[in-house]
């Protein structure tokens, strides 16, 4: 850590901090405490345009989502692939397909990756729920991350509060000394710093709303309140929050697919924030993502609309009608399902069920994927086509090893 860069910070200060190591040498070392956010920060006008264009367009977005009769269907496909790359920020590779399919299984069928990136779906269904009736506070937080951490290694004793413990960001291993950063230690630095986050983002303010969440996420971040999953839970709370304030009624912005392939400007610019004091190019940095993916996802919800139209004509010219076009209806939310969920669409017998998933084999909209005779999976490849891309039109690149190395390194 840049103890000389920190130390001329003007939006912190160095605390003292000491303690044992493994072999019961004492060391002594400092970590970064941030002061609370300002009410009224300084930006430039080009990151308030910046933010306001991206507020536009999440506006156009929440538009057409409320346009369709069951807005909640598209929902499952773009929490599914925020999950996925929110995830290999952090170092966990699942393909989109098996978190989709990680719905129909037991949790102790689901490999380590698949497990933790389907904590995040859980999480947020979670959020959603608690959201009607708390408002963004310790307390939903902590049940958030306990959500995504759950059945990992990050599962320790504190999961679900503020961390008891101090932490370090960098290399596994490595000293303290080398670590890229040290948040404030646990206890009354961490709970007062936390305390203050709470009480801004729940206050009314004239800050543009997509700078509101870029400061929170900053914050956030900086805190780095919990001893594991502080990433994914400060990317879910930057869509929460647009949620609370009323502009997004429903998580269907996937940040994190944009911030996937840019991960060391992503840190960089969360770091050059503390060094600087300077808040607008992380502001403009966030409001670009944030604009780039509504867009995308306007663009993504028009495309699965489409193929659902042309799914429901190629059924309606061939004879079929009844359960297995309502199935057929729904099967942009459902890319991947399977007979009992196909049953409780259409309200009817298993066999009912059976045959209609059936019908949709034959006319080549549904194709068995298991290879079993029970428990059997069906994927529809021409919403797997689209939903797959959902966040990632723009050239992407596949994780190398040291991708895999630097993303091991928690955020």
């Amino acid at each position: 850590m840049d103890l000389e860069a920190l130390r001329e910070s003007p939006l912190g200060a160095l605390v003292p901090i000491s303690g044992t190591d493994p072999r019961g040498s004492s060391w002594s070392y400092f970590a970064y405490s941030p002061a609370p956010l300002p009410s009224h920060p300084a930006l430039t006008l080009r990151a308030i345009n910046a933010a306001a264009t991206a507020a536009m367009a999440v506006v156009r977005l929440d538009e057409a989502l409320s346009q369709l009769p069951n807005p909640k269907l598209l929902v499952r496909p773009f929490v599914r692939r925020e999950a996925v790359s929110t995830s290999a920020l952090e170092g966990t590779y699942a393909a989109f397909d098996e978190v989709l399919e990680a719905e129909f299984l037991e949790d102790r069928y689901m490999s380590a990756d698949q497990r933790e990136a389907y904590n995040y779906v859980r999480a947020t269904d979670q959020a959603l729920q608690l959201m009607e009736t708390y408002p963004l506070s310790r307390g939903l937080v902590g049940t958030l991350q306990l959500s995504i951490v759950r059945g990992t290694s990050g599962e320790t004793y504190d999961a679900g509060d503020l961390r008891q413990r101090l932490v370090k960001i960098g290399n596994p291993g490595q000293s303290i000394e080398d670590a890229r950063y040290i948040p404030p230690p646990n206890g009354m630095i961490l709970e007062q710093g936390f305390s203050e986050w709470e009480k801004w983002i729940n206050s009314s303010s004239d800050i543009p709303i997509i700078a509101k969440v870029a400061l929170a996420h900053y914050q956030f971040e900086s805190l780095h309140p919990y001893n594991d999953g502080n990433g994914r839970v400060g990317r879910l709370l930057a869509i929460l929050q647009l949620i609370q304030e009323g502009v997004l009624r429903l998580p269907v912005l996937n940040i994190a697919p944009w911030l996937e392939p840019r991960r060391e400007q992503y840190i960089k610019g969360l770091i050059d924030v503390t060094l600087t004091g300077d808040f607008s190019p992380w502001v403009e940095f966030f409001s670009e993502a944030v604009r780039v993916q509504a867009e995308e996802g306007i663009v993504t919800i028009r495309e699965l609309l489409g193929e659902r139209d042309e799914m429901v004509k190629l059924l309606r010219d061939g004879g079929l009608r009844g359960s297995g076009l309502h199935i057929a209806e729904n099967l942009i939310g459902y890319p991947v399902i399977d007979v009992p969920t196909a049953r409780t669409m259409i309200g009817k017998s298993f066999e009912a069920a059976n045959q209609a998933v059936q019908r949709l084999v034959d006319f080549g909209l549904l194709r068995e994927i298991t290879g079993r005779r029970q428990n059997r999976l069906f994927a529809c490849d021409r919403v797997l086509r689209i939903t797959s891309q959902i966040g990632r039109r723009r050239p992407q690149h596949s994780p190398t090893d040291e991708d895999r190395a630097n993303a091991a390194r928690e955020l």
